[in-house]
């Protein structure tokens, strides 16, 4: 804003309130939310919230007066924090230096690019992601990108469906990497030289190519002259392994096993069901926190599914008693898995 650019800034805030706030905190959020007693928890999770509100709110004032003042209005209505009446009458924020935190800023954001891989190879082969799978391979190129990966496993397992992350060295055996020059921006660089460059760069090795990663440049001599290769002037790519899936983003590699074994079928048919119920649950305007019971038509199909997650199916839909029976008169038609079952909800009283 202040070298006169209110569109960037405008388009700044749009993307923090969408890709952060809106489908990274809240959406993971969403059981601190509602779940559980007012405790510090749920308390940290809505203060945290309130304050992004609050402040996008004085950052966007000026780019939407009308909008904004209203919703300052609204929040400041609940809390009393600021004696003005109106959020132009407030001073606009400053940047507290103190409080940036940029190995948590870089955990976040290799939570969300391996989150990102992960299920864009669940889309290229159609897997649903309430579909568990066993693991993921990622070659860390240092100690500090392993530590910081182990800081969000469970995050990265929760928000793809997997099991287990397993570590590789960049020197692995397992993942093979392909380069290229990106024709585009050395060509402009390198002229003439570009055809000698790209020669080089088919005659790399693995560790070749992970020392580019690592070290973000590598050092060539063309023509008995100095070349200086910066990590944006090439792609690295990986083959697909039988049984597993690979992308890349950057420096980031990652493989999926995408072998689904009878357990991973059997929990993904039982997270199908809640998800029916759920919707269920939903269409009858039931409460969040209402009890119910469920009855389900028998199927052989899923009957050790249902038999194995019945606690997990029970817990997830606050269901008191999940009955299997051979028929029922009334309930609704439903598919799990392209499994046809009838089921009927009831609230508890």
């Amino acid at each position: 804003m202040n070298d006169y650019e209110p569109t960037h800034a405008g388009r700044a805030i749009e993307d923090f309130v969408d890709e952060y706030l809106s489908n990274w905190y809240v959406r993971l959020s969403r059981r601190r939310f509602w779940k559980g007693e007012y405790e510090h928890d749920k308390i940290s999770a809505f203060q945290t919230l309130y304050e992004c509100l609050e402040t996008i709110t004085l950052l966007m004032a000026p780019l939407s007066p009308f909008f904004s003042d209203l919703l300052f209005r609204t929040l400041n209505s609940v809390t009393g924090r600021h004696k003005e009446e109106s959020v132009h009458h407030v001073l606009f924020p400053k940047a507290v230096d103190s409080v940036i935190d940029e190995s948590l800023e870089q955990r976040m954001k290799l939570a969300r690019d391996i989150s990102s891989l992960v299920l864009s190879l669940r889309k290229k082969i159609n897997i649903k992601v309430r579909q568990p799978l066993q693991k993921i391979l990622i070659p860390v190129l240092n100690d500090e990108m392993k530590k910081q990966i182990e800081k969000i496993s469970d995050l990265i397992k929760s928000e793809v469906n997997i099991k287990e992350i397993e570590y590789l060295n960049t020197d692995n055996s397992f993942i093979k990497k392909k380069i290229k020059p990106n024709f585009v921006s050395l060509g402009k660089k390198l002229g003439s030289k570009m055809k000698a460059v790209a020669t080089v760069l088919s005659d790399f090795t693995q560790e070749d190519i992970g020392l580019l990663e690592n070290q973000g440049f590598y050092s060539l001599s063309i023509e008995k002259e100095p070349v200086i290769l910066q990590l944006a002037e090439v792609e690295i790519s990986s083959d697909d392994i039988p049984g597993w899936m690979v992308a890349s983003k950057d420096t980031l590699t990652v493989a999926l096993d995408v072998t689904i074994s009878p357990d991973l079928v059997s929990e993904g048919n039982a997270r199908e069901l809640v998800n029916r119920i759920q919707k269920i649950r939903k269409d009858n305007g039931y409460e969040l926190t209402d009890r119910i019971r469920v009855q389900v038509t028998e199927n052989d199909e899923l009957k050790n599914s249902i038999a194995q997650f019945n606690g997990y199916i029970c817990a997830e839909i606050l269901a008191d008693e999940l009955e299997l029976v051979p028929a029922l008169d009334n309930g609704t038609e439903i598919e799990v898995n392209d499994i046809p079952l009838k089921v009927f909800v009831l609230k508890k009283a």
